[in-house]
């Protein structure tokens, strides 16, 4: 079927949806097909529900004119969003990159908000039927659109680009992410410059952070507009940064005091501010907008119980987020200091020397407490009289209930299927 007559039933509908437990009124439903289940057999529910249309792939599923029968439902939806990209014509800011993509959307739509109708990616909706329903989303009032992209293997960024057809793009860092999907660190980087790659081939701009060698390499044919600390040939200038535990940065004659925590998130921040300045948007608004965030999702959380204070980032992990947020947490000005460490996933073959790396690495503090979660730090344990593996959570929460802690710092941080925000319930 023509993708501009389904465009034109689209622009009749106000939302699009895949799940039927989440169907609007006046909505278009896609029925696409999961690992364990076909949502061809949903459609009729998503009528009934009160979409006005449906996009199906089996034809036995038909059921009257408000049918779109395509050969592939999948297909549809990301045509159907490469469609609506062109036909809006709006500007749009694609960001990728190991660590911080989330944060960061976040942050530069809080910024950009302020002057501009905005619309970002909503949660981390950014792989191949994220992003097409990101940019689904995007309507005739929307000034300018922030589009997340995941990736994990080669290939994918050139192909959300192809959909989204980004104006500007920002790579937040090359860490050690999805090591299995791409096949070790030089594809990871590889993989997230395919973002540079579709931006010079276009002729359109990247913002650059001059701390990043790898990103001053991989962005030298692009046009570029860059940030760094205390780099006077940086387009913004970030004249000092502090993190204790709050992330505080001065800028011109600005400080900027925000409710994230660690430095690692101050690239996070100094990248919103750029891309602010570059969309000239007044220092003061820029301010009330960083200013005015707080993260939540398991995000870099401060959180209080009791008489201990948690830095709660459990959403996810890989070495690199790792190793900077327990170098964060160690420079911190707190006597009284432990960890909840959980199992990095997705390092295939990289997995027990990574793991073995992060214990190796605190190895050499005897001052902190840490508590090591998971199948792959069991497998690095050493004797230490201030260090604890567990293999499974369920064997740490049986120590857990026991375990006093007054009057501490604790970080926990591990990948989001280790779901280590269930130990609050134990600190209460």
């Amino acid at each position: 079927m023509d993708i501009s007559y389904i465009h034109s039933l689209y622009l009749k509908c106000k939302s699009v949806s895949i799940d039927t437990r989440k169907i609007e009124l006046n909505s278009l439903f896609v029925a696409i097909k999961g690992e364990r289940f076909d949502a061809n057999t949903f459609a009729k529910e998503a009528l009934d529900k009160g979409a006005s249309y449906v996009i199906i792939d089996d034809e036995s599923y038909f059921i009257d004119q408000r049918t779109i029968l395509v050969d592939d439902s999948l297909i549809a939806l990301q045509n159907l969003a490469k469609f609506h990209r062109e036909y809006l014509k709006l500007p749009i800011i694609a960001l990728t990159g190991s660590n911080g993509k989330t944060t960061t959307k976040e942050l530069i739509h809080v910024v950009l908000s302020k002057k501009f109708n905005t619309k970002a990616t909503v949660g981390n909706l950014n792989n191949h039927i994220g992003v097409p329903l990101t940019l689904l989303s995007f309507n005739s009032e929307t000034e300018i659109g922030i589009v997340e992209m995941g990736a994990n293997h080669k290939k994918e960024i050139e192909f959300l680009c192809e959909l989204a057809k980004p104006d500007y793009g920002y790579i937040t860092n090359f860490g050690k992410a999805h090591l299995e999907g791409f096949g070790g660190v030089e594809g990871v980087i590889e993989g997230k410059s395919e973002m540079y790659q579709y931006l010079s081939v276009n002729d359109k701009l990247a913002f650059i952070n001059l701390e990043d060698p790898i990103q001053v390499e991989k962005s030298m044919s692009l046009k570029a507009y860059s940030f760094g600390i205390n780099k006077t040939n940086a387009d913004v200038n970030i004249i000092s940064v502090k993190a204790n535990p709050f992330v505080a940065i001065n800028y011109s004659d600005i400080t900027i005091s925000t409710h994230l925590i660690g430095l690692y998130n101050a690239n996070n921040i100094n990248a919103a501010l750029t891309i602010g300045k570059y969309f000239k948007i007044d220092g003061i608004a820029i301010k009330e907008a960083l200013e005015g965030y707080v993260p939540e999702n398991n995000r870099s959380q401060l959180l209080t119980k009791g008489t201990n204070q948690i830095i709660l980032d459990a959403y996810n992990a890989n070495p690199s987020s790792m190793a900077v947020a327990i170098e964060n947490f160690l420079q911190l000005e707190s006597s009284n200091k432990a960890m909840i460490l959980g199992d990095m996933f997705e390092l295939g073959a990289e997995s027990e020397q990574e793991h073995k790396s992060i214990v190796t690495m605190l190895s050499k503090d005897k001052n902190v407490k840490c508590y090591f979660v998971g199948s792959a730090f069991y497998e690095s344990k050493i004797e230490k009289d201030n260090f604890w593996f567990y293999d499974t959570f369920e064997s740490f929460s049986d120590d857990l209930s026991e375990i006093k802690f007054d009057n501490s710092t604790i970080l926990i941080k591990g990948s989001r299927g280790m779901a280590l925000e269930r130990t609050l319930g134990f600190m209460d």
